[in-house]
């Protein structure tokens, strides 16, 4: 986990995506082609919250998202995920 240089505004986090599945559990190798897309990754930024509402989720957590969730974005050539912090399903 790399420091990154941007920070998230009110309740808005930044997302590592973890890496698609290479195989399946029987050692079929996926084309890139059929991978899916990921639905869990590592909280890398976390902004300071609404001002009633604080936020649950802090940098390291490893959560789930939904499917469709978030803004795909690109710094210093590496793809991270910004979404809101209402739009995590869960804590792993």
């Amino acid at each position: 986990m790399s420091k990154l240089k941007i920070r998230p505004l009110a309740d808005r986090i930044i997302i590592e995506p973890a890496a698609a599945e290479e195989k399946t559990a029987s050692g079929i190798i996926i084309p890139d082609t059929a991978k899916e897309k990921p639905q869990k990754g590592t909280v890398l930024a976390v902004g300071p919250g609404k001002k009633d509402e604080p936020m649950t989720l802090k940098v390291g957590d490893t959560v789930l998202y939904g499917k469709y969730s978030g803004t795909e974005i690109q710094i210093e050539g590496a793809n991270y995920l910004i979404m809101r912090e209402s739009d995590v399903l869960a804590i792993i």
